[in-house]
């Protein structure tokens, strides 16, 4: 058995029960959600922190689940095994942005990437889940294949925020100053 089977060489590939174009909405929106899985693989390698890394690792298996219902058999059902995001991890990960972006000064500007290397990794596959977000959607308006539940396409856009916010808890807990725009110095007393 081998990986490279040359079955492809000609811009078809194997989804579920069918070939289709190596083009198609469907393909892109996996290519993508496997980049994104990648991206928070190595955000979660570099992360000091051990409940970010736990975190970040059930967010890959979840999105594993979203690559297997757009994958599925165009015949299969949802009864039949089809999975996405349940609704409870909406909701959860939901509570988690909330959590984290009520701490002090979470929000108070944008942050410029690249002060800690880790929090640098969750930028980048924050980005990497947007291209994800935006396949999913194209996805869905082409009706093309299993197309992505509602539940997903709340969590993806969510989960955006959320490695977002990872990348400032790591800095803020670091000790690095991420803001865009760096705080106005305060007058010394005796220049007020």
């Amino acid at each position: 058995m081998s990986i490279s089977t040359t079955l492809g060489d000609t811009g078809r590939t194997q989804l579920g029960d069918r070939r289709v174009s190596k083009a198609s909405a469907a393909v892109e929106a996996l290519g993508a959600l496997d980049e994104l899985v990648s991206a928070i693989g190595f955000a979660r390698s570099l992360a000091p922190s051990p409940e970010i890394r736990r975190r970040a690792e059930d967010l890959q298996r979840l999105l594993f689940e979203v690559s297997a219902a757009i994958g599925a058999p165009a015949s299969a059902e949802p009864a039949a095994g089809v999975r996405g995001v349940p609704a409870e991890a909406v909701a959860e990960i939901t509570g988690e942005v909330r959590r984290l972006e009520s701490r002090e000064g979470m929000l108070s500007d944008w942050a410029l990437p690249g002060g800690h290397t880790a929090a640098a990794a969750f930028d980048l596959a924050r980005t990497a889940c947007r291209r994800a977000e935006r396949a999913l959607f194209r996805l869905a308006e082409t009706g093309e294949a299993a197309a992505p539940s509602p539940e997903t396409l709340a969590f993806v856009n969510r989960l955006s925020d959320l490695l977002w916010l990872y990348g400032r808890v790591l800095e803020r807990d670091s000790g690095v100053e991420s803001a865009l725009r760096p705080a106005e110095p305060k007058p010394a007393p005796d220049e007020a």
